[in-house]
């Protein structure tokens, strides 16, 4: 396979001068951007932004008045080959998410390819990243991490997931959604062992919090606290001479208390689940999605 490389000066001087940058914006605090990410906003002749709404709040701050356009997972496959058409006519694009670089567990990445497959310089600015800010203050080993980004959202497939990374020595980094953390925490507890792990949650913003624990700890923390905001879950590696300490017995699944109603209270399936639902804080259809989750893994 040949090797494609790309050579150009910073600002680039190409044919029609066509630019794409890749711009991280504060990931919390409205202060933590660069002098360059700044200018760069202000000479770009348009900038594509995960949403159009939070980007304006930031260049009003700055006093920035540009074009912008969505550029976002639903509408990445349209909008990339309409972007590129203005980097070839010589437009200078600037590339923001809502918060952090982009690409980087957000869009961007298919512009991206689409762009380099065009020959069109692609310029980073690198700034603040929630996952770089949350390993610096974790105390946990970081001479090799490894980055995982978001989980796969269902049970099923997030364990599979995590059974792959079992053996790895390195610090993990995962993003997770407040509404799945405490089920994700349990997972990995489950899977990888209850390891020392850091929960950091809303990352320089004002509410910003470092839960230190093990797996089992953070997930109790989880289920007893509504936890809101942007999370990152750090993980430590395994305990030295071997796997971290088997988790502790978990609470009783789903399924378990769905047939322990049916069998002591004589109730029908769907009552059972109703009440186990209405036990769990959960709606009834995401507990029955976790009833034939667990059913599958057989659990």
């Amino acid at each position: 396979m040949a090797i494609r490389t790309q050579t150009y000066v910073v600002p680039p001087k190409n044919l029609n001068g066509g630019c794409l940058y890749l711009v991280a914006t504060p990931i919390g605090n409205l202060e933590d951007i660069t002098l360059r990410a700044l200018r760069v906003l202000k000479e770009a002749d348009v900038i594509a932004c995960e949403d159009t709404r939070q980007t304006a709040k930031l260049l009003g701050h700055y006093g920035v008045a540009k074009r912008l356009v969505s550029y976002h997972e639903h509408n990445e496959i349209v909008r990339a080959p309409e972007i590129v058409l203005e980097l070839e006519e010589g437009a200078r694009v600037a590339l923001v998410s809502d918060a952090g670089m982009p690409a980087l567990s957000d869009p961007g990445h298919h512009l991206v390819t689409l762009a380099v497959r065009h020959g069109i310089p692609v310029v980073p600015v690198p700034g603040p990243t929630a996952f770089a800010a949350a390993l610096a203050a974790s105390a946990l080993p970081i001479e090799k991490f490894h980055f995982i980004g978001f989980l796969p959202p269902r049970r099923t497939q997030r364990r599979k997931a995590l059974s792959e990374l079992k053996r790895e020595t390195a610090t993990l980094v995962f993003y997770e959604a407040p509404h799945r953390l405490a089920e994700a925490l349990a997972d990995m507890a489950a899977v990888l062992g209850d390891r020392h792990a850091v929960l950091a949650r809303e990352v320089t913003k004002l509410h910003e919090e470092f839960h230190r624990g093990t797996l089992t700890e953070l997930a109790a923390l989880a289920r007893k606290r509504d936890l809101k905001g942007e999370m990152t879950v750090l993980v430590g590696p395994p305990a030295a001479g071997g796997d971290a300490k088997p988790a502790p017995a978990a609470e009783p699944t789903v399924r378990a208390r769905v047939e322990r109603l049916v069998k002591s209270k004589g109730l029908d399936l769907k009552a059972a689940l109703k009440a186990v639902a209405r036990e769990l804080g959960l709606t009834r259809s995401e507990a029955y999605r976790r009833l034939q989750e667990e059913k599958a893994l057989g659990s």
